[in-house]
């Protein structure tokens, strides 16, 4: 029924606001606190009911918004590309009216291809006119190196005919990750360092 998913839809899109409104609180909170945003983007989607429709497919599960609604989690979804992953992190989950669900840490555990972000599966009421609705969401959280590398695997993955990509460009793009990620290893523990050094004026 295409009111029914129209429902759904609405529903899934109010989640992604709050969220993103959620965000975007904490990051000028701590642009008066600190002068400085630890948030550099926010992007937030609703998945279209063709890929819906093809996930279900794909895992072989019914096609029905039940189905979807109980199988799949990034229906709605919000990526932060943000300075400090942890940080943004732990002050989403000290929130009292989101719930975790599910961690997926592909920072301490990359992707087989050498992906790295911080997934988490977080499940946020929804306030409607005569009920309130818990709706699962995925939240990605990402480094803007880290999204930048992503951006490109993407590109490669959907719009490039793989058949004709130069030789060496999947290993390049492993040994980059690998590089990403040992920058903003060095960048966090210069800024730890920088912080704990009188040099650091909070004011």
């Amino acid at each position: 029924d295409p009111h029914d998913f129209l429902v759904m839809q609405n529903l899934y899109d109010a989640a992604v606001r709050q969220l993103t409104l959620k965000f975007n609180i904490l990051n000028s909170e701590f642009n008066v606190l600190y002068a400085r945003n630890p948030i550099h983007h926010i992007d937030g989607r609703v998945k279209s009911q063709s890929s819906i429709v093809a996930k279900l497919i794909k895992r072989g599960l019914p096609l029905s918004i039940e189905s979807a609604r109980k199988n799949i989690n990034d229906i709605a979804g919000v990526r932060v590309v943000c300075s400090y992953i942890d940080r943004v992190g732990e002050m989403l989950a000290r929130q009292t009216d989101v719930e975790i669900v599910k961690k997926q840490d592909y920072i301490q555990t990359p992707n087989y291809n050498g992906y790295r972000s911080l997934h988490m599966d977080i499940k946020v009421p929804v306030y409607l006119s005569d009920r309130t609705e818990y709706v699962v969401a995925e939240i990605q959280l990402r480094t803007i190196a880290m999204d930048f590398w992503a951006s490109l695997e993407h590109d490669i993955r959907y719009k490039v005919d793989k058949t004709k990509l130069p030789e060496g460009i999947n290993e390049e793009m492993f040994e980059c990750a690998g590089k990403i990620a040992e920058i903003d290893r060095q960048m966090q523990d210069m800024y730890q360092r920088i912080k704990a050094s009188d040099a650091y004026n909070e004011d």
